[in-house]
């Protein structure tokens, strides 16, 4: 089977990773036969659920480290044999003019790179890009590309025949350059042709700067406010040097803290109010969440905005070539298990897909992140587990089939054990990241805990001008804010750990499998959860290691085997949870007999790397060879 089919086999996404890990970087004007036959490979699994249109990006004309054919998705297929046909209609779109404004707007964003739709939902485009460029560098790459063009380059000639960019509220001023009105006017008629809404940033700066200069900007910090009609929500999420602690903490994520101190990063968190409101997360608590925890409610707000809103939703960091693949392959991976994307593609094609096109052809340097330890490609696959349950689905709860899972059941009312010995106020707590939302007497569960109530220390956010909400440092506490250290192993004080337990007695026997089906979901932290007639209904723990591949389809995990087995539980594995979990288990077989072999005759930190990644997804056996 070949390429026209798009059927991926286990030696092809071999070959991926190989081409990947080896390649010093995807350059569009240095691809070979093999770069080239996975770009038709990715326009033919494109082409098995949407209707598309192709830019084309040759010799890196638009950008030196985009894809040749930049893939535009127009609609979904309806996969009722009439596909032929749909796919010889007319265009949706202007595609030339959308060239047009991405050879425009080039000059913009850092490094050329526009920005680009990757991926539709319900018409809607999810896009990605780098962030503003500043002044340096839109007169530097402007002067060179009119230089060396003879002064008839594209990006002169499109600067040259628009008129300035102007806002009926905005007011020029002197320290304005004017090519910043040309280049970001023609950047947000992008963003408009393109009907994108929100604006995403994850930098963790208002402005890089090297050398004492500002080389780039971003938009929630536009002195000219020529971004003001689109919702603009700032992020920040740490670089990719933290990754290198990720590795260096064991590949666990959790109880793994940013240093928010450090003298670089001014950016606050600032969300829309309504989506603060919506969502239910205590977003000025963000600096005291792990890097599970910060990643999972910034994918809930993305989801969240694309489910709700109206519109698109554009996703960037500063070059755009590790946080935004990294929340990209997120998305895409989260809507394809909902069937809300890709809906004909396997775990092995659009595992695939998502390496070649959202990581390796958008030009993220795997080769130069692994020899710096910065494993935010390996973090990316191995966080799926943390996202399969429903509380990042795409689908309505009323949508669904089935029985309720387990992190639906944790939203149900609950009531305490000795409540009236321990009065709650208004203001109080449970020594828990679980919230109570309601109490109930009839047919309720009983959430079991002995953990104390405590007082809650009160945190207020800044409400800015346009009906936002802004955290910043000052914001997290009442006095100096802490910032805990990288690997802490305790939460800060702002979120508790959860509480132990109390024992269950443990039956006299209990299947391997029935083990297995309990450690599936980690929803509902360390707690248990008891049926009004006294009988446990589920139990997980939080703290399984993100390395433990088969955790939860061929034993228990060793976070759960002091805690209590479950009684008569029911377990029905869900869709979602399956599809995730057989990408994961996939991308580690491979990443591991690949990355591993590539590596193996190095000394020192890789190699003692992929033989610890080895051993502990289970690909590896005790004379040390791969399996």
């Amino acid at each position: 089977m070949g390429d026209n089919q798009g059927v991926v086999s286990d030696g092809e996404l071999r070959q991926l990773l190989y081409i990947f890990c080896k390649k010093e970087g995807y350059k569009a004007r240095e691809t070979t036969n093999k770069v080239e036959s996975i770009e038709r490979k990715c326009l033919a699994l494109f082409g098995r659920d949407y209707k598309y249109s192709v830019i084309y990006n040759s010799n890196g004309e638009l950008c030196g480290h985009y894809p040749e054919k930049l893939i535009i998705l127009e609609y979904m297929l309806a996969g009722n044999g009439q596909d032929f046909q749909e796919k010889s209609r007319e265009s949706l779109y202007d595609i030339q003019k959308i060239r047009d404004l991405m050879c425009k707007s080039r000059f913009a964003r850092c490094r050329q790179r526009f920005v680009v739709p990757i991926i539709l939902y319900e018409g809607k485009h999810i896009c990605r890009s780098a962030t503003l460029s500043g002044g340096p560098e839109i007169y530097g790459r402007s002067g060179l590309d009119y230089f060396f063009s003879g002064g008839e380059s594209l990006g002169s000639q499109a600067a040259n025949s628009e008129e300035a960019f102007s806002r009926p509220d905005a007011t020029s001023t002197s320290n304005e350059w004017p090519l910043f009105d040309r280049y970001r006017g023609q950047d947000i008629k992008l963003l408009k042709l393109l009907s994108v809404g929100c604006i995403s940033d994850l930098m963790v700066e208002n402005k890089k700067v090297k050398f004492g200069m500002n080389v780039s900007s971003s938009e929630k910090v536009d002195k000219e406010h020529r971004y003001a009609d689109f919702r603009l929500v700032s992020v920040p999420y740490p670089g990719c040097e933290f990754f290198r602690d990720y590795r260096e903490n064991g590949f666990n994520a959790e109880g793994l803290y940013y240093d928010w101190s450090q003298d670089f990063v001014d950016a606050g968190l600032s969300i829309p109010d309504s989506v603060s409101r919506m969502v239910g997360i205590d977003w000025r608590s963000y600096r005291s969440w792990d890097l599970v925890t910060i990643t999972q409610n910034y994918l809930k707000l993305f989801l969240h905005e694309i489910k709700e809103g109206d519109s698109g939703l554009l996703i960037h960091c500063i070059s755009g070539w590790d946080r935004t693949p990294l929340f990209v392959s997120l998305l895409r991976l989260s809507l394809w298990a909902d069937g809300k994307a890709h809906k004909n593609l396997s775990a092995a094609e659009i595992l695939y897909l998502t390496i070649a096109y959202d990581w390796m052809l958008f030009g993220h340097h795997l080769s130069y992140r692994l020899g710096k330890g910065e494993d935010i490609f390996f973090f990316c696959f191995n966080f799926l587990k943390h996202i399969t349950s429903d509380e990042f689905s795409a689908v309505k709860r009323n949508q669904r089939s089935g029985s309720r899972t387990d992190s639906e059941s944790c939203s149900e009312s609950m009531v305490l054990l000795d409540t009236e010995k321990q009065r709650l106020g208004s203001n109080s707590s449970l020594n828990s990241n679980i919230s109570i939302t309601s109490l109930s007497s009839t047919s309720s569960p009983i959430l079991i805990c002995t953990g104390d109530i405590h007082e809650e220390t009160t945190r207020n956010g800044e409400l800015a001008g346009n009906g936002s909400l802004r955290y910043g440092s000052s914001a997290v506490d009442s006095g100096k804010p802490r910032t805990p250290t990288h690997r802490e192993t305790s939460r800060s004080p702002t979120l508790q750990s959860p509480t132990s337990p109390m024992a269950v007695p443990r039956p006299s026997r209990r299947s391997s499998v029935e083990a297995a089906k309990s450690a599936a979901s980690s929803t509902c932290g360390s707690w248990q959860l008891v049926s009004g007639t006294g009988s446990v209904k589920g139990f997980v723990s939080s703290r399984d290691s993100p390395l433990t591949v088969h955790s939860d389809v061929s034993s228990g995990s060793s976070g759960t085997a002091s805690c209590g087995p479950v009684f008569d539980s029911i377990y029905e594995e869900s869709q979602r949870k399956r599809k995730l979990d057989e990408v994961r288990i996939m991308f580690n077989k491979v990443y591991c007999a690949v990355v591993g072999s590539c590596y193996t005759v190095e000394s020192g930190g890789i190699s003692s790397m992929i033989d610890s990644i080895a051993s502990k997804v289970g690909l590896k056996s005790t004379r040390g060879t791969m399996i």
